[in-house]
């Protein structure tokens, strides 16, 4: 119950990951030369750590064509043959389990594989759904993250059905492309669309693997985070814990020592735009 005597006159700054489905669109050129290597690599990113990990692909996008056919029948041999793994918690177990009910029980989603049960507890089996595209476009709810080992695989009937199913994507910390050069070059509008929808794009890989570096951007476009400038991982993280603070015209014995002149510290510092030490 809200409690407008105890209000906060000043609000706290949250920054907050709050789910993400993490789409890999799988193209035709990448289909016709490496499917099997592709439906192998899914997997493995789906079950990484019981699907625990918030770059999980929770979608995979193809377009309908006998290539997309047998992709998803291999899809299906290896989920129907995964076992299952221990979750960290029986309540992140819980709502696994129900999510995947729920998604079971969207109109257009079938449930093509359901993996193992190898242990006691808290089990996380393998799970893999498929949807229609339009299915896709007509309810909300096959957007909504399952937080454990499981992928839906949408079907499109089209270039044109693929791209509108991207421009109704929400915000997510990744998008990932399995493509060719060819391909890359006829879906450059694809990009253009992902560009505005994650944090992260990556070509020819999984999601799954976050490097802690400079460059890494673990954030997105809201409802993924709630602010798409800041990212969890990599060195650029700690800005969310500063505020900027400008010093002028100060003495030098004022000044904080990674500010001085002499720079005491030996560290790198911009100087009139300039990286020296």
């Amino acid at each position: 119950i809200f409690d407008e005597a105890n209000r906060r006159s000043e609000p706290i700054p949250v920054y907050a990951e709050m789910g993400s489905t993490n789409p890999v669109f799988i193209l035709p050129g990448a289909l016709r030369e490496r499917k099997e290597q592709i439906a192998q690599g899914l997997l493995g990113s789906v079950t990484l750590g019981v699907g625990q990990f918030c770059t999980n692909p929770g979608l995979t996008v193809t377009i309908n064509s006998e290539e997309a056919q047998t992709f998803a029948n291999q899809v299906t041999g290896h989920f129907d043959k995964a076992g299952s793994a221990t979750m960290l918690t029986p309540g992140i177990h819980d709502n696994y389990v129900r999510g995947v009910e729920q998604l079971a029980e969207q109109p257009g989603v079938a449930l093509l594989a359901t993996g193992h049960n190898e242990g006691d507890g808290v089990q996380g089996v393998p799970n893999v759904f498929q949807a229609s595209a339009k299915s896709f476009l007509a309810n909300q709810v096959l957007e909504h993250e399952v937080f454990g080992p499981s992928t839906l695989l949408i079907s499109a009937d089209n270039k044109a059905e693929l791209l509108d199913m991207a421009k109704a994507l929400d915000g997510h910390l990744t998008a990932t492309l399995q493509a060719t050069e060819e391909d890359l070059k006829e879906y450059r509008d694809l990009l253009e669309i992902l560009e505005r929808k994650v944090g992260r794009l990556l070509i020819n890989g999984f999601p799954t693997g976050v490097e802690v570096c400079p460059s890494m951007v673990h954030g997105g476009p809201f409802p993924a985070t709630t602010d798409s400038r800041m990212t969890s991982v990599g060195t650029a993280a700690i800005t969310r814990f500063s505020r900027p603070l400008c010093y002028q015209n100060f003495p030098q014995f004022l000044l904080p020592a990674e500010l001085r002149d002499e720079n005491p510290l030996g560290i790198l510092r911009l100087v009139d735009g300039v990286a020296k030490r």
